[in-house]
């Protein structure tokens, strides 16, 4: 089934120019086509359109794969433990099975996905947390040095560009600041959706 994702502005990314009305047009897990929407919608009439407000780019990488799903526990919110991610002392106190690994990593899987994370950068070694990562449909990406700063869920850069025939993977921001997401794409697949 093809697919035509539009937004009120498309930054294909990789030093391509943006496109004011633009759109990709999905075939499966690959992009088809980068084109003006009217132009899209008039060669493809039979494809299911999906209109969102703002800006439509690469999904983000974040850059503290291991930080944030391997040294850091998402609480379940019925834990009342909060709802920030835990760690130091707080993670320490926990009795962490690798049951209770995947549960946490799939929790911040979906957190990273509402920020428009499609990629994560450095080496898992928990296989709960690695089952998590791959399920989602995020990519783990090899890290050559450790990111400055605290871990964040604010991701740090583009990931793929938005290119005819490489993967359907995109996010969608109410602005070009990139702070407010409202979908997520990974290969094709509507993975979240603001409500």
């Amino acid at each position: 089934m093809l697919t035509i994702h539009t937004a009120d502005l498309l930054i294909p990314g990789d030093g391509w120019s943006p496109l004011p009305g633009g759109a990709v047009l999905v075939e499966g897990r690959q992009i088809a086509a980068v084109e003006v929407y009217e132009e899209l919608a008039a060669a493809n009439p039979t494809a299911r359109v999906r209109r969102w407000p703002g800006v439509l780019t690469p999904g983000l990488v974040n850059p503290y794969g291991p930080e944030l799903l391997e040294q850091s526990y998402h609480p379940d919110p019925r834990e009342d433990l909060g709802s920030e991610p835990l760690t130091g002392e707080a993670l320490e106190s926990l009795d962490m099975t690798d049951t209770r690994w995947g549960a946490s990593a799939r929790r911040g899987v979906q957190r990273m996905l509402a920020h428009g994370v499609v990629a994560v950068r450095g080496e898992l070694r928990r296989p709960a947390v690695i089952d998590a990562v791959h399920r989602s449909g995020l990519t783990i990406e090899h890290r050559f040095t450790d990111p400055e700063g605290r871990p964040s869920l604010t991701p740090g850069s583009f990931a793929t560009p938005l290119l005819p025939h490489g993967e359907a993977t995109f996010a969608i921001f109410e602005t070009a600041e990139l702070t407010t997401c409202v979908a997520t794409v990974i290969k094709g697949r509507l993975l979240h959706r603001r409500r």
